[in-house]
């Protein structure tokens, strides 16, 4: 946008209708044609009138109006708290008072510094003439090294020698704050507006950059904007006793901030708003400073009056009188200020196009309702925060938000807010479900502090829409929804209790876990107390420590506890131990916290001291009393693990720990459940270290309980093997027992009870016989499974002999054709069960166990033979590639509906495990065309997995996993065509499916088109050889059978560059010599082939049929002396010796001068890479060269249908000779693959400038 050009006049600030102050003191001075802001050029005045005071100069800048008032006169006669949104609020406050003030006195002393500067000595109109200075005040201010206190009072050493030259340095840092390179001097100052000064800085703006100040990245920028902040409010700070009153200062600072404001550059408008908003706040202070004066005065007055006539003081009362007077002057001069800038610039801004400046108002405003409540914090101004909470960014309703907080948070203010909270309530409630995690945390924030300071304002609604956001996964917003509920629910009745009770002991405690239990089982949208608790954590920390309490109900004889409310008592203990020593929050919750401070370390020792003094004597007795619950016992031996288990030694607690031992043998020995087994044997892990003292205890226990086991797994195993029949109690004991030890075996060390040759043996007896019951057989493939692990541990030491390696082997293979065997059984169970325990062990012994000086275990590598790859991919497609609810589809209940869950997380798992044995490098790559050809079909249950693996398989080889996806398509289409035969196949919905999957798998290959040329070309050439591999008999007038496959490579056609497009259409040429068929058939597969390798060129009308029109962009071809046409027509070989570094293909499409030129010159710059690299283009364009036969071969083998499409297409390349057209397909859907491309592209495009000029103001609508 030029900037001569006329701008959009709505971008500027409203008039106010009828003769408001604004538009007749500050109106006159912005009416010259800066920037084309629809003012009236005004000649012959300017912001300084030769050093004449405020008054005269706006009564001769405002003469082209329709009244003059001066500005001393005029500015006083408005009070803040008169002013609304509406301009006649402020007309109507300005005709209320007639009368003029009088003049006021001038000061008696100006004070004179005590070390005048040196240019203070200067002739002042010879200064004039110079350059101001501009980079004292501004550097100052940048590198902050000194207070701004100090720069301040330096500057206003200046000011008083020359107000005009300080001042003009003033106005000069502002400018220079915002970017811009230009200087104002005197004698633009005395001769220009104010508008037109704009507009001569807006010419010297750079607009090379968009990046100013305020708007720049990094801590030193930052740092600028806080002392910029510090400088404006010490300046108001340093000047409140003397030149805030001058008439010229901070009149004429005013004036200018105002007309930046409005200015269309968004640097101007941005600083210049920061600055005023700032100003404002200052003169708050300064406000609410004076009226502590008239306070403290009338006061004086009223004591002095109050005195006998013989002690009353005539003098006395004539000076607190005039004190009063001027008191009052200064604060009508203040808060005639704050109404120019309120109606100058907040009023216009606050709805500003940049999101930063909003954010600024709403700040701002929300000051200074907390420091001069008396004037702000009104309806006609909270109205403008209560509109912005709609606001669409991020940052504005943060800062709404913020700026409520600090007024709820005051119980003085809330009489003032029963209004606003009526009206705005609806949408403070709306806002917790806000897409942003931190509004929605300080909404609720907000809603609390109404709460607690306005009764009966929420409603039972309002609060039930914010109790189940204690079960979000943002912890941040949980824990503010838990301090909600806390303060809404167990506070009161907490405090009730403690009121009520305190005779009774723990009643106050116990009543707020009877409450959280409440709770906890009216909620229907979470069943898990561990989010609960760490909801309520911060708030509600002592309570939840509170394990006497706990303890006390769990083991209370006469209790009243239904069995789910224990089992939610007890996982509140759990959860509590849990938070307290660990500080960890529940799975799937983040805190965004990297550690904990010293103290909070010295926190948790001490709670975890507290909790294990506590429990140990009590845990027993808890495993006692609920020990045939598996749904208690579980997580109450969990407990073990927030214990400091030292106290067993320390405290003579061996005793509690016999017990312990005890109740833990009668766990494992009654209970066959996964999840208790695995917490008894964990249980156990922790108290079997050797480094306790009762180390020997604990291992003599555990070594009882596996002897134990073994003797019985023994006898139940020789009855097996003797062929004698097991009924179903047998089968039950024998299956416990194995799933006994294998949970043990997991955990411990069970070398030495032999047990992986008596599993064997069950296994064998089991493949050959099948009269091993399925349950039997589970427990045992793990036990053998974990076995091998154990030994695998023994014999990866250095001192491990070549027979135990060897022995270990033998043993491994031995479990490895028990799995291969199983997997054909007819129990899916086994049958999945030995392909994640082959999967795993196949892993584990692959090439890649002897890294890290493991070479003595070289001979325990094992790959899979051809047989064992082809089970398990058969596997894959009967387990995993099944069509989604096949099997019984209708679910009837929650409990069908869950199982169907389970086991689609099932069969993810299982497809996890198979992807790993491909990235790892057990199967060939070749493998993972099973997985890819069901990548479009199976995409909702799979598709992360399988673009995972395709991602990861291109960046191991990217030619392999190219030759794969070629496979896949292969695949599918041969399995396709020998279901349905080669007629009409091209129609089939299954066809159609694999065009999609073909365009998934070009569009994975990225932006990055010169890095993946090779491969694109490779992949056309070897569907070309697919397609016309099988030839029909030389009388036939069928078509190839695959040659249906050339319209799934059209999808990769948009990926090719034109000289490759020509090598393919002569390759194609070349092997449809090879076709023996009659001239008067003419296949629609190769016509289509062939559109879409000319379709880069001809546009709309050669588009491949798209549902979507591609994107086009236009580039100007480059001239050189030298140039070549593209390759000649004989050359045929698709062999790419030389690859080009920087593609000839780049967008010089732009929106500025500046781009438009620096390309123009990286063009001219790499010209010669361009020749040397590849063929370039001409002044001309040169025409498509195809072989001199190929279209008389074409019409010969074809019939004339295609040889006509041919020449249409040579003859409409001849059309727009001195440009060329790019395609882009769909980059839109590429851009997902480009992130996971660790390859950069080798070329890069320049960013496009962003235009400085945007429109100041946004609709009302918008909010």
């Amino acid at each position: 946008m030029g900037r001569d050009s006329p701008l959009p006049h709505r971008a500027c600030a409203p008039h106010l209708d009828g003769r408001s102050l604004f538009e007749i003191i500050i109106m006159p001075m912005m009416r010259s044609s800066s920037l084309c802001h629809g003012f009236s050029s005004s000649s012959g005045s300017s912001p300084w009138q030769n050093g004449r005071p405020a008054s005269e100069r706006f009564s001769s800048a405002s003469s082209t109006s329709s009244a003059s008032v001066p500005w001393g006169e005029k500015r006083n006669s408005v009070l803040v708290s008169d002013v609304g949104d509406s301009d006649g609020d402020f007309e109507d406050a300005w005709k209320q008072q007639m009368k003029k003030r009088v003049a006021r006195k001038q000061p008696k002393t100006i004070p004179v510094a005590k070390h005048p500067r040196k240019e203070s000595q200067k002739d002042c109109e010879g200064l004039r003439n110079l350059k101001p200075p501009t980079s004292d005040l501004l550097e100052a201010v940048k590198t902050a090294k000194s207070a701004m206190q100090v720069v301040v009072d330096d500057w206003l050493e200046s000011y008083k020698q020359d107000r005009h030259t300080g001042f003009l340095e003033l106005v000069n840092f502002f400018i220079g704050a915002c970017g811009c390179k230009g200087v104002v001097t005197h004698q633009m100052f005395k001769t220009l507006q104010n508008s037109e000064i704009i507009q001569h800085l807006t010419e010297k703006f750079d607009e090379d950059s968009v990046k100013y100040p305020l708007a720049a990245p990094g801590a030193a920028w930052k740092k600028f904007r806080s002392s910029f902040c510090e400088f404006v409010r010490a300046l108001v700070c340093q000047c409140q006793y003397s030149f805030l009153y001058d008439d010229f200062l901070m009149d004429t600072l005013i004036s200018l901030l105002t007309g930046l404001s409005d200015s269309q550059i968004r640097a101007f408008r941005h600083t210049s708003t920061l600055a005023a908003m700032k100003l404002m706040t200052g003169l708050v202070r300064v406000a609410l400073h004076l009226n502590l004066q008239k306070d403290n005065n009338q006061r004086q007055y009223e004591a002095e009056c109050s005195k006998g006539l013989g002690h009353r003081s005539p003098e006395r009362l004539e000076s607190l009188l005039e004190k009063q007077k001027e008191l009052q002057e200064h604060q009508e001069e203040i808060e005639g200020m704050m109404n120019a800038i309120f109606r100058g610039v907040f009023v216009h801004r606050y709805r500003d196009v940049l999101p930063e400046i909003r954010a600024i108002c709403m700040e701002e405003i929300g000051t200074w309702m907390q420091n001069y409540s008396t004037s702000f914090l009104t309806d006609s101004y909270l109205k403008y925060i209560g509109w912005t909470l709609h606001d669409k960014q991020r940052e504005v309703r943060l800062k709404c938000l913020k700026a409520l907080q600090g007024l709820y948070s005051n119980r003085d203010f809330i009489s003032c807010l029963e209004l606003f909270t009526n009206r705005f309530k609806d949408r403070m409630v709306s806002m917790v479900m806000d897409r942003e995690y931190d509004v929605a945390v300080e909404s609720i924030k907000l809603l609390t502090l109404i709460l607690k300071n306005m009764e009966g304002i929420l409603t039972d609604t309002d609060c039930e829409s914010i109790y189940p956001v204690v079960y979000a996964s943002n912890r941040a917003l949980a824990s503010a929804a838990g301090e909600f509920l806390y303060w809404k629910l167990f506070f009161p009745e907490c405090e009730v209790g403690m009121a009520s009770g305190r005779e009774q002991h723990h009643s106050p405690r116990r009543n707020f876990f009877y409450l959280l239990l409440a709770f906890s089982m009216e909620s229907e949208l979470h069943d898990h107390a561990a989010y609960l608790v760490d909801s309520l954590w911060d708030c509600a920390g002592p309570q939840l420590k509170d394990w006497e309490s706990l303890t006390g109900l769990l083991l209370e004889k006469d209790q009243s506890l239904g069995d789910v409310q224990e089992n939610t008592l007890i996982e509140i203990l759990v959860s509590s131990a849990r938070q307290a020593t660990e500080g960890h929050p529940p799975v799937g919750r983040v805190t965004g916290r990297k550690g904990f401070t010293a103290k909070e370390h010295k926190i948790q020792a001490d709670d975890k001291l507290k909790l294990t003094e506590h429990l140990i004597p009590l845990l027993p007795q808890l495993l006692a009393k609920f020990s045939a619950d598996a749904e208690k016992v579980s997580p109450l031996l969990q407990l073990l693990n927030f214990f400091d288990l030292n106290i067993y030694c320390t405290g003579r607690l061996e005793k509690h720990l016999e017990l312990l031992l005890q109740q833990l043998q009668e766990v494992v020995v009654k209970h066959t459940e996964p999840v208790v087994l695995e917490a008894g044997a964990r249980a156990l892990y922790l108290l079997c270290d050797p480094e306790f003292t009762f180390f020997s205890r604990v291992d003599f226990a555990r070594s009882q309980l596996v002897d134990l086991l073994t003797d019985r797994f023994q006898q139940e195993l020789e009855e097996l093997l003797q062929g004698s029949f097991l009924d179903e109690d047998e089968v039950y004991n024998m299956a416990a027992t194995l799933k006994r030890l294998s949970a043990f075996h997991n955990a411990h060390d069970l070398t030495r009870w032999e047990l992986y040759e008596p599993c064997c043996r069950l296994l064998k007896k089991a493949v050959d016989t099948g009269d091993v019951p399925r349950q039997i057989i589970l427990p045992a493939l793990t036990l053998i499974y974990f076995s091998i692990l154990w030994t695998l541990a023994h014999v990866s030491g250095s001192n491990s002999s070549q027979e135990q390696v060897l022995g270990l082997r033998g043993k491994l293979l031995t479990f490895c054709d028990l799995c291969q065997n199983c997997l054909s059984d007819v129990d899916s169970e086994i049958q999945e069960q030995a392909f994640v325990l082959l999967s795993d062990l196949l892993l584990i012994f692959s090439p890649q166990m002897i890294l890290g000086g493991q070479d003595h275990l070289k001979p325990l590598i094992f790959l899979p033979e051809a047989t064992l790859q082809s089970e398990l991919a058969s596997f894959l497609m009967d387990h995993v590639f099944i069509q989604p609810g096949e099997p019984g589809s209708d679910i009837k209940d929650a409990e069908e509906e869950q199982a169907q869950i389970e086991q689609l997380h099932q069969r993810r798992r299982l497809l996890a495990g198979f992807c790993k044995l491909l990235l790892f490098g057990v199967l060939e790559m070749e493998a993972a065309s099973d997985v890819l050809k069901h990548y479009s079909k199976f995409y909702n249950d799979y598709g992360d997995i399988i673009k995972e693996i395709l991602t990861r398989s291109r960046q191991i080889n990217r030619k392999q996993c190219s030759q794969t996806l070629l496979l896949s398509l292969k695949q599918l289409y041969t399995e396709l065509l020998q279901e349905h035969g080669p007629k009409g196949l091209d129609s089939l919905p299954a066809f159609m499916e694999m065009r999609d999957l073909a365009r998934r798998f070009a569009l994975s290959f990225g932006p990055q088109q010169l890095q993946n040329r090779d491969l694109i070309v490779m992949l056309h050439k070897e569907g070309i050889k697919f397609s016309l591999a099988e030839l029909p008999p030389a009388d036939s007038s069928n078509q190839p059978p695959n040659l249906a496959f050339l319209e799934l490579l059209e999808e990769f056609s948009p990926r090719l560059f034109h000289q490759d497009k020509q090598l393919l259409l002569s390759y194609l040429q070349k092997c449809l010599h090879q076709v023996p068929q009659s001239s008067s058939h003419s296949w629609g597969p190769v016509i289509s082939y062939c559109r879409s390798l000319s379709s880069q060129e001809n546009g709309a009308e050669t588009t491949p049929q798209r549902h979507s029109q591609p994107k086009r962009r236009r580039i100007e071809a480059t001239s050189k002396q030298g140039q070549e046409h593209f390759c000649p027509p004989q050359e045929q070989s698709l062999l790419l010796s030389s690859v080009p570094q920087t593609p000839i293909f780049t967008s010089t499409t732009v929106k500025g001068r500046y781009f438009l030129g620096r390309q123009k010159d990286e063009e001219e710059d790499s010209a010669s890479e361009f020749t040397q690299s590849q063929p370039s283009f001409g002044s001309q364009k040169p025409k498509r060269s195809y072989p001199e036969d190929f279209h008389h071969t074409v019409h010969s083998h074809y019939g004339p249908a295609l040889g006509n499409q041919l020449t249409r297409l040579s003859l409409m390349e001849e059309e727009d000779d001195d440009e060329i057209v790019i395609e882009e397909s769909s980059e839109e859907e590429a851009r997902e693959w480009e992130d996971t491309d660790n390859h950069p592209s080798s070329h890069s495009s320049s960013r496009h400038q962003r235009d400085l000029f945007d429109s100041a103001e946004v609709d009302g609508d918008a909010f």
